[in-house]
């Protein structure tokens, strides 16, 4: 039986195909995504590990912490004089003290240079021998001088800059000029991400980000033979166990690791869960083909059955048959799965996100899980296929039924699926109820009332079918009806390749209407309570701006007004609270502040101004007076002078004057500051750049920036996932092509019937075009509606924590996804529909 079943392969290789390919597909992107992340996180952990090379013992320090009465305990970071006493330590060769933050530099046109989240700058601390061993200098020197820099040489070579140029770096103040002193190579991981790094002398990168005489990190390196644990149980009597962390560096570079392992780990999950979606979809495939050559092969199976093979034989025959499919299968998805890999990798590079060198890691669980799954999923999904050829009975050899469906065996099916669906509406229900808390439910709600439609499919279709039957007839004359009836003939193939494009399109468009429902809220946001014209942060997206920026910005031409965004916060009994601090005198013209009860004028005074819903739980009032302490410890007494509906993501619970904020902070925190110059125009926008001295780590936004901040992120996000669930839609179209060309090969003689009655050859490929544009696009429209219910469910548990959530319905889009799946309908029937207009009609009409 088994050689019965391999030379059944052999003889159906055609037929098999496109199941190859789907499995294929599918284990291709499982295996590609297990090489991929393996083969990253090795070469992320090798290169963490090569940067503590020669560190016995790594200390970091956590600056200031504050206790149980909220008082500020510790120094800003290690002191020279620890560093020194380290350093004095039998068994220590040196140590290296480092100090880092955000440094930005710009090319000959003033942008910047590399991703402004990983743009650094760091300390150059020479050890004994003169050098840093972080860092190999190609060109040049270190910095030694005040007014010296050295660049890594991705940054110099983008910004064309030589030794002994002049360049412009930012921090989080204004441009200073800076003398080149060397270019240098390092295994900095976020250079190697695409950022760029600037070495300063010690002491300028100690006043630049901590305070002089301090380091935020400290490297001890052992003399030979010195244990570095023994190093360790010396070093930790000197530190301040509260402010700091000592640990050897080989602890430290294997916390690393694992870290980069979660990290690998969870991008894997998310790959992985895409991957497992494309194999789900292809099971309908390769259920449909075992189904479709079963039926072909009812008077073989039937002879076998007649010449003594046992029921149990037979089953066995065709699931060897989908043995061998899924072996080949997924053997080649592995192959097909690491070169995809090794595009991922020269993609990244391209894109200048540079990985680090090392090997390709095919690890043993990656070929393991590429055949089990390969051949797993393909043996389940013939195993219903493979089930009913035992119930083919010796006398089908006598003739070429079909064995078709019981009417029993398909009202089954409904109740089932009848009861599959409205589990699942019931649990969607259920969730939306529970709001954010019932996202989980709603999940289990989607998953079951997907099920239910796939089992409902066949019910479904020839309603929804005969509905546009007539449009069929009128407009395409026979070809349109006899497409119409071909598509119903058998409802359950006809089901099982709609389905692959109904889960895809329910995906897509879920995520579609969500994401941009999502951006609108987010526009309407801006648009309706940013009233600024322009707001001023820094270009990493999260560092804060230096008070200078503030005074530079007030007094440049044509601004009219500057408010802060200062962060900071209020120690209210026992609690730590968020505060804003603003400009009194303009907050009201940058923002739309919705005041419920008393008036802003009163920050001016000295008051407070708290949000609705903080005012409203902790019994506030204007004219209640909150006992608070500040950042510094001063107590403060703070009279409510305004209540105003809350702006979540623009102001704090509670708001005071940006002075007395700044005030009582030994370090404030500004993210972001509004301006406004009456009125958006190029020579405004101009004149806020200039008073920045054209500073290439500050971004300047307009309203349509920041508009398109979060649309820009919705887009990324949806644009992702749109490429992820592309090898799902792939393998709905091999579906589509699949059953065209098996059934094609089935109706061979109907065909040729229709040809010798007066069907030309034209209208043969029409009506096999149209079958497979009526299926695709039953698929599409039901995957659609169940979308769009999907999205408004999900959207709604969002709906109190977005402020302004409307479901909007992106009618132009989904236009857009129902022509595409006409036009892969189109596509899918070319070669069949050609294959069925170049028979012999002759030949047709004499198979059997």
């Amino acid at each position: 039986m088994f050689r019965t079943a391999l030379r059944n392969v052999l003889a159906h290789k055609a037929r098999l195909l496109m199941t190859v390919l789907a499995v294929m597909l599918g284990v291709a992107f499982v295996s590609g995504t297990l090489v991929f992340t393996d083969t990253l996180g090795k070469a992320l952990s090798g290169q963490s590990a090569k940067s503590y090379d020669g560190v016995a013992v790594s200390v970091t320090s956590y600056g200031t912490v504050r206790d149980e009465n909220g008082k500020k305990q510790g120094e800003p970071g290690i002191s020279q004089q620890t560093l020194d006493r380290i350093g004095k330590l039998n068994g220590v060769d040196s140590v290296s003290g480092r100090v880092s933050g955000f440094a930005g530099v710009g090319d000959e046109n003033g942008k910047l240079i590399g991703s402004g989240w990983a743009n650094r700058g760091a300390n150059y601390a020479p050890v004994k021998d003169g050098k840093d061993p972080r860092y190999t200098f190609t060109d040049g020197t270190g910095p030694v001088k005040d007014d010296q820099i050295a660049l890594d040489r991705a940054t110099a070579a983008t910004g064309r800059y030589k030794v002994g140029d002049k360049v412009r770096v930012a921090t989080n103040g204004p441009v200073k000029e800076y003398t080149l002193s060397g270019v240098f190579t390092t295994e900095d991981g976020q250079v190697n991400a695409g950022g760029s790094l600037v070495l300063f002398d010690t002491k300028v990168a100690q006043t630049l980000y901590l305070q002089p005489g301090f380091y935020s990190e400290l490297a001890v390196a052992a003399k030979p033979g010195a244990s570095p644990d023994t190093l360790l149980s010396e070093i930790k009597p000197l530190l301040d166990a509260k402010t700091t962390k000592a640990q050897t560096g080989a602890a430290l570079a294997k916390e690393q690791a694992k870290s980069i392992e979660r990290e690998m780990g969870s991008m894997s999950t998310m790959l992985l869960a895409f991957a497992l979606i494309s194999l789900f979809v292809g099971i309908f495939l390769i259920y449909n083909t075992f189904t479709m050559l079963v039926a072909q092969r009812t008077k073989e199976l039937a002879l076998l059955r007649a010449v003594g093979a046992e029921r149990g034989q037979v089953m066995r025959s065709v699931l060897s048959e989908a043995v061998v499919v899924g072996l080949v299968s997924a053997v080649t998805g592995l192959l097909a799965g690491v070169g995809l890999a090794v595009g991922m990798r020269s993609l990244m590079d391209s894109l200048g996100a540079k990985i680090p060198a090392g090997d390709l890691v095919v690890a043993p669980a990656t070929v393991v899980w590429a055949l089990v799954i390969g051949v797993v999923v393909t043996t389940l999904s013939a195993l219903l296929p493979a089930w009913r050829t035992g119930r083919i009975p010796p006398v089908a050899a006598m003739g070429s039924a079909h064995l078709p469906a019981t009417a029993k065996s398909l009202v089954v099916r409904n109740v089932f699926g009848v009861l599959l669906a409205l589990l699942g509406i019931g649990l969607v229900f259920t969730g939306v109820s529970m709001g954010g808390d019932g996202r989980e439910v709603l999940g289990g709600g989607a998953f079951f009332l997907l099920l239910g439609l796939i089992v409902l499919l066949p019910l479904l279709s020839r309603p929804v079918i005969a509905a546009i039957r007539p449009l069929l007839r009128r407009v395409f004359g026979v070809p349109g009806k006899l497409a119409a009836q071909n598509a119903v003939r058998n409802p359950r193939r006809t089901a099982v390749t709609a389905a692959s494009l109904t889960i895809g399109l329910t995906l897509v468009t879920t995520l579609s209407v969500l994401g941009i429902t999502m951006g609108k809220a987010v526009d309407r946001m801006s648009s309706d309570k940013i009233k600024a014209d322009y707001k001023v942060s820094m270009a990493d997206g999260g560092g804060g701006l230096d008070k200078s920026v503030i005074d530079a910005l007030a007094k440049a031409p044509g601004v009219k007004g500057v408010s802060p965004q200062t962060a900071g916060f209020l120690r209210i009994g026992s609690d730590f609270r968020a505060a804003s601090g603003v400009d009194p005198a303009s907050i009201g013209d940058m923002l739309n502040i919705d005041v419920v009860a008393g008036s802003l004028d009163s920050l001016a005074k000295g008051e407070v101004a708290v949000a609705e819903p903080t005012a409203k739980k902790n019994g506030l009032a204007v004219g209640s007076v909150v006992q608070a302490e500040f950042d510094d410890g001063s107590p403060a007494r703070l009279k409510v002078g305004a209540v105003y509906k809350e702006l979540d993501g623009l102001l704090s619970p509670y708001v005071l004057d940006d002075k007395i904020l700044r005030a009582h902070s030994e370090e404030p925190y500004i993210p972001e500051v509004y301006v406004n110059t009456g009125g958006e125009s190029q020579k405004a926008e101009q004149a806020v750049v200039d008073a920045l001295g054209k500073n290439p780590a500050i971004r300047v936004a307009t309203q349509q920036d920041m508009r398109n901040e979060m649309g820009g992120i919705v887009n990324l996000a949806l644009n992702i996932m749109y490429g992820l669930l592309g090898m799902a839609l792939i393998i709905s179209v091999l579906g589509v092509v699949n059953t065209l060309a098996m059934s094609v090969f089935e109706r061979t003689q109907e065909i040729g019937m229709l040809r010798a009655i007066g069907l030309d050859r034209g209208r043969v490929k029409n009506m096999i075009r149209l079958e497979a544009v009526v299926i695709s696009l039953f698929g599409a429209v039901l995957g659609v509606v169940v979308g769009v219910f999907l999205a408004w469910a999900l959207g709604t548990t969002f709906s109190k924590v977005v402020p302004g959530y409307e479901l909007v319905l992106p009618y132009g889009r989904l236009g857009i996804f129902l022509l595409l799946a006409a036009v892969v309908g189109v596509l899918a029937a070319m070669w069949p529909a050609r294959s069925a207009a170049r028979l012999n009609m002759l030949t047709a009409i004499k198979t059997e």
